[in-house]
């Protein structure tokens, strides 16, 4: 079962750490992943650049600067790994960013094509 974590970061707690807290961080995490890599629970993991950076598309087609909405936390980046239930999933989470902010962890949702019955294509793994 594949679940997504969204890591949400807190600007408030990063803006407080000090350049070798954030490179620890950066360490840390990079290795947890590898860690979750070799134990073939990671499927994917991803940073995020900071908010100012992206765009919101909208369903008018208008394009607007930054995200969606004004909020405490940002989303930060995030990583999908494959793990029996949700409970592993949490556990796999457990990493130095919760420090920083918080870690959502949903469930994928499986679907098909209502008329070929195709699933969407698999990651292209490297």
């Amino acid at each position: 079962m594949k679940f997504v974590c969204l890591v949400y970061i807190d600007p408030a707690k990063t803006a407080a750490a000090t350049p070798e807290e954030l490179r620890q961080l950066t360490d840390d995490t990079i290795e947890e992943d590898w860690q979750m890599h070799r134990s073939g629970k990671l499927i994917l993991s991803q940073p995020l650049d900071e908010p100012f950076r992206a765009r919101t598309l909208r369903h008018d087609g208008s394009v607007t600067d930054g995200p969606f909405s004004e909020a405490k936390e940002h989303l930060g980046g995030f990583f999908i790994v494959d793990a029996k239930d949700m409970d592993e999933a949490i556990e796999l989470s457990k990493g130095a960013i919760v420090k920083y902010g918080s870690i959502e962890v949903r469930p994928t949702m499986e679907q098909t094509h209502s008329e070929t019955g195709q699933p969407r294509p698999e990651l292209k793994r490297s």
